[in-house]
């Protein structure tokens, strides 16, 4: 069997609140394989952006180990993976080819086939005519498929997703799933979905349910 993309072991995760530490995570072990799509669900406060921060690099673990492809370093971050956030994260002053264009500007020079990427990805997620467009002029759909482009600009091995329909209606939330789930299967891009939708999760094809600060399978909830 091939090295697991991404590998969190026994990783544990303790905050503070006053005179008390409270264990968010309490020995969480994940394996994610080169192009497999996993979800997370659990319930409000269970721990699933904290765990998905210490996935990213973030944040670090108090216990246990998080490994990306086999051994690769923070200093790899910017092309070893993309995020997705609920909240986009879009830079105001910015048009969506240029907030696209932000991920590669990170980690070095944009040329002519950086933009001819961008603006393909953008053509992708079918806003190729709203490409000069500022955020304020996008709708909240728009604005995620701008992330959802952003984050596969630097064609990362990884995506990490969370909540990222939380701030959408149901339709668009929808939409922005299968379009997030497709590009990753186009690209052979591995994902892991942090969502409470129990549909979008179904359409992964591994899923997985946090409780009691650990990973458990979950029954795999029944489309509509």
């Amino acid at each position: 069997m091939s090295e697991p993309i991404l590998s969190a072991r026994a990783v544990r995760k303790t905050y503070q609140s006053g005179d008390r530490r409270i264990e968010v995570l309490s020995g969480v072990d994940l394996a994610v394989e080169r192009s497999e799509t996993v979800s997370i669900r659990g319930e409000s406060g269970s721990g699933k952006s904290t765990l998905l921060n210490l996935l990213a690099g973030l944040d670090k673990p108090d216990a246990g180990e998080v490994i990306w492809g086999g051994g690769l370093g923070l200093d790899v971050r910017s092309t070893f993976l993309g995020m997705v956030f609920q909240s986009f994260y879009l830079i105001p002053e910015l048009n969506a080819l240029q907030n696209v264009l932000v991920a590669r500007r990170i980690v070095g020079g944009i040329g002519s086939a950086e933009r001819a990427r961008a603006k393909d990805l953008l053509a992708r997620v079918g806003l190729a005519e709203r490409s000069h467009h500022l955020p304020s002029q996008l709708s909240g759909g728009e604005r995620q498929r701008v992330a959802v482009a952003r984050a596969l600009m630097n064609q990362p091995q990884l995506v990490l997703a969370d909540e990222p329909t939380g701030n959408l209606d149901e339709r668009t939330g929808d939409s922005v799933i299968e379009l997030l789930l497709g590009l990753c299967a186009d690209t052979g891009t591995a994902l892991v979905l942090v969502t409470h939708n129990a549909a979008h999760a179904a359409k992964t094809s591994r899923q997985l349910f946090l409780h009691n600060g650990v990973l458990q399978s979950a029954p795999k909830p029944i489309q509509p």
